[in-house]
């Protein structure tokens, strides 16, 4: 009997650059300081990036921009959702189950579970200031460090998939 193996490529290109943001403000206000400071135009999508994972939906606040005259896709997105998990603990006792709540911590991509943000930079050009996009990002006082990551380097690449 013959056997048939077979070799999937990986779907994902590495056709973008990612950098990861070390900020302790919320997702709005960081996109607030990339506008005003890297004069991005970041909008919030309608729709945040949505999972469902061990029966709990973890939301990632997701803001993008496109700009045309550099032919360029600009995604922020956080990289840390907390969620309340309900647990039943059974009582034992007369009048029921008791409810437990825990807060639970999910990562986008949980290989970085220090990084707060990442920003995804999608371009039609083969090379984009980059450093100089790092300079701008660690010049912002509430921005603690931005560095690159080699996306080679990520395990979860599908989560990074936006559209």
């Amino acid at each position: 009997m013959a056997n048939h193996k077979l070799i999937l490529d990986d779907a994902i290109g590495e056709d973008f650059s990612l950098i990861a943001i070390h900020c302790s403000e919320e997702a709005y206000k960081m996109a607030y300081l990339l506008n005003k400071f890297i004069h991005l135009r970041l909008e919030r999508r309608r729709r945040d990036l949505d999972f469902s994972e061990e029966g709990l939906e973890i939301t990632f606040p997701l803001f993008d921009f496109e700009d045309t005259n550099q032919y360029t896709t600009y995604h922020l997105v956080a990289n840390k959702c907390k969620t309340v998990a309900a647990h039943t603990v059974a009582s034992g006792g007369l009048f029921g189950d008791e409810t437990a709540e825990e807060v639970v911590t999910k990562y986008l991509l949980p290989e970085f579970k220090k990084v707060d943000f990442f920003l995804k930079i999608s371009s039609e050009y083969e090379t984009t200031p980059i450093r100089k996009l790092l300079m701008q990002l660690n010049e912002i006082n509430q921005v603690i460090s931005a560095f690159m990551v080699e996306v080679s380097e990520v395990k979860s690449r599908e989560n990074l998939i936006f559209d």
